[in-house]
């Protein structure tokens, strides 16, 4: 839906609606305490003199900046627990100014020294825990699966689901404006009636229909990539799948590990040795230098790769024949053997395992790397970002114990689109045991070009269950860890993210480095905060330098407070380091790998703005479906990416450029009403943005923000 640009002249009368709160059940009256709230946490806009220049303020062109504009807060888009904070307090305020009235009319009154202290703010700080979420259509109004399909239900009378199209399409909410996506691209729409754009490709008597020439065109294509089947989901419920390989890989290194500087012979004993050795029925016996351990061996190896559904000898009966390895004699003739009983390549990563060394490089060096970001990091806004400029991505992180259980959201993480040709998975656990077997679980079954290792996260949920950044405080189980992924991974890269450490005072990335370069690790990203920072205060980019100088020649890249070409030149010509991670900067604005390609700052229009918005609900339809969850879904997503992209402030606005990550932009208007809208930090904007491109809201539809901080004007 398309959405016409303002002039000037109109923008400058209408400035103040534009972002004033656009909730018109709600306002500010409602909790009058929440209106004093905002103007205490508001600049003082009424002197421009003041805002202008303003340190921890952006630079905003005179004419562009609002002077008189007081915001209002709206009390839809802050959670219960601080509506209940803030009633209490002013329940309680208005209960002291009564007894003080009381008191000074008794001529009682207590001196100030005797006086209680004043009440402190309710602060809008932190994370909105426990958002409420959106009523659900239930299943009786829902139309069948197979209804759908034009298939028989198989569950007759028994099924929960509508089996009535006419009383469906009654039921149905109002239909979406605009083309269906989906249908559009693929030629064919599997969300049939239920699609929110059925009007495209339905016929009168409600049979799907399909555009020949373009679904033979695209039927062949997949659409995504990692996706889980039915057989491996079976084995992962019964645990069935085969992890005798990961298992075989961390008893070893758990047996032969010995921690930081162990040179002993002990731990350079032979990897072909041990792995047979553990592959054994009896391990306390060796017999290594036996023709049944051998024989063994091959069973077990080629059992394994049934299960993974590689090619196999094309003589069984040879493989009783198989000698012994640890044979002198039959080393000689192994590549006889082995010619005679393999069709193609033939490797023996499965019996000696591959040096770190020998891992497959791929080169990451002075590419464009997009973080992985928890939930706005989705595979949408990843497209968003492939077609701007960014060269590498990574999925969202997922935890090693839900992919284990086949839990199907969290293998929706990790999903990969075709045009994602440098792609990697990010794993966070806290156990060698569960990290390797994950790591075979994913180079066997998708298709990955890089694994990384979550050791950054600083949320106290996963800070406690020993994952994310406490890993950082664990340097002998992260070497463990690392050592025993990389035995199962084959020619698949190990990469590792970090912090600066756990506590402020206490960096210890540059210790941990070097450790995980002699492990094996490919590349490590260091970002320039500890835990305890979270995300406040300016990333140590010094520390990061150091952090580079100590794992030469691996290539460390960094992370942190990137919005800028200048800023990305900047820390890569003084900082030593091999690439640069973008992760808020790429949230704030998307097309700042661009910037970086084509060493320019972009002047981007609302429009093509509104262009790159319009193709992330595409892309969305596309990934989440276009039914009436696919749009909620792709809806919430896109509100969770718009309380990032409000930051931005245009280039023709500054006054200064470029804009700096941590300079809070002052209230001002843009040059036309969508600019204006797209600046607003009221939710009750975003909301519109989004009816701009997925219709009106459902009936009882409420967004409350991750952060309270976003919600406050």
């Amino acid at each position: 839906m398309a959405t016409q640009e303002a002039s000037p002249a109109l923008c400058n009368e209408s400035t103040a609606d534009a972002i004033q709160n656009s909730n018109k059940n709600t306002s500010a009256t409602d909790l009058p305490e929440l209106q004093e709230e905002a103007k205490s946490d508001t600049p003082k806009d009424s002197q421009p003199s003041d805002t202008f220049g303003k340190k921890g303020y952006a630079s905003i062109k005179k004419e562009f900046l609002l002077t008189d504009y007081k915001p209002s807060l709206s009390s839809e888009y802050i959670s219960s627990e601080m509506k209940s904070k803030i009633v209490a307090k002013e329940e309680k305020v208005s209960d002291n100014l009564s007894q003080d009235r009381n008191e000074n009319e008794d001529g009682d009154s207590c001196d100030n020294e005797e006086s209680e202290p004043p009440q402190k703010k309710a602060k809008l700080k932190g994370r909105n825990k426990q958002r409420p979420r959106n009523e659900r259509i239930e299943a009786k109004d829902k139309l069948c699966p197979a209804i759908k399909e034009n298939r028989e239900c198989k569950f007759a009378g028994n099924c929960k689901f509508n089996h009535d199209k006419q009383d469906f399409m009654s039921k149905k909410l109002p239909e979406i404006d605009g083309n269906c996506y989906v249908f559009d691209t693929f030629g064919y729409c599997q969300f049939g009636l239920t699609c929110r754009f059925a009007r495209n490709h339905l016929a009168d008597d409600l049979q799907n229909l399909v555009k020949d020439e373009v679904y033979e065109k695209m039927k062949s294509k997949k659409k995504f990539l990692n996706e889980l089947d039915g057989d491996t989901r079976q084995k992962l419920w019964k645990k069935k799948y085969n992890f005798k390989r990961a298992d075989a890989v961390t008893k070893d290194v758990q047996k032969n590990f010995r921690g930081w500087g162990d040179k002993e012979s002990g731990k350079e004993k032979s990897w072909k040795e041990t792995f047979q050795c553990d592959l054994t029925n009896n391990s306390n016996t060796p017999k290594c230098n036996t023709t049944s351990s051998a024989n063994e061996l091959n069973s077990e190896l080629l059992s394994h790769e049934s299960d993974r559904g590689a090619p196999l000898a094309l003589n069984k009966q040879d493989t009783t024949k198989v000698p012994s390895p640890c044979d002198s004699e039959s080393q000689n003739s192994k590549s006889e053997e082995a010619s005679n009983r393999y069709m193609g390549c033939i490797t023996d990563e499965e019996i000696i395992r591959i040096r770190p060394d020998e891992n497959k490089k791929v080169d990451l060096k002075n590419k464009l790397y997009l973080a992985p970001l928890t939930t706005v990091g989705n595979l949408p806004f990843r497209r968003i970002c492939k077609g701007l400029g960014a060269e590498v991505t990574c999925g969202e992180m997922a935890l090693v114990t839900q992919l284990l259980k086949a839990k199907q959201s969290e293998w929706s993480l990790i999903k990969r689109h075709p045009c994602e040709d440098i792609f990697g998975v990010q794993v966070c656990g806290s156990y060698p045991d569960t990290m390797t077997r994950c790591a075979q679980l994913l180079t066997e079954t998708c298709s990955v070009d890089f694994i990384d290792i979550n050791c950054g996260c600083p949320i106290d949920l996963i800070y406690r269950k020993g994952c994310g950044s406490a890993l950082m405080g664990k340097a002998t189980k992260l070497e463990q860890i690392c050592r025993s992924m990389i035995g199962v991974m084959g020619s698949t890269p190990l990469t590792v993210k970090l912090r600066k450490g756990v506590f402020d005072d206490r960096n210890v990335a540059h210790q941990i480095i070097p450790r995980l370069r002699d492990a094996g690790v490919e590349l490590v990203t260091v970002h320039g905060r500890s835990r305890e920072q979270r995300y406040t205060r300016q990333a140590d980019w010094d520390y990061i330098s150091q952090c580079a100088i100590a794992g030469a020649p691996m290539p460390v890249f960094g992370n942190g407070d990137i919005l800028s070409f200048e800023e990305a030149n900047l820390h890569m010509e003084t900082h030593g380091v091999g690439g640069v991670m973008l992760a808020r900067g790429a949230l704030i604005k998307p097309w700042l790998f661009t910037e970086i390609k084509e060493q320019r700052h972009w002047d981007i229009s609302s429009s093509e703005r509104l262009d790159i918005l319009r193709d992330f609900s595409n892309f969305g339809l596309e990934h989440w479906g276009s039914d009436y969850q696919g749009v909620e879904n792709t809806r919430r997503f896109l509100l969770e990416w718009l309380s990032f992209l409000h930051r931005y402030i245009p280039v023709g606005v500054l006054e200064q450029v470029p804009q700096r990550i941590n300079e809070r932009p002052p209230y001002y208007i843009g040059r036309n009403d969508l600019e204006t809208l797209m600046a607003s930090a009221n939710c009750a904007d975003w909301v519109k943005i989004s009816e701009m491109l997925l219709g009106p809201v459902p009936p009882n539809f409420r967004f409350l923000p991750k952060h309270k901080a976003n919600a406050y004007q």
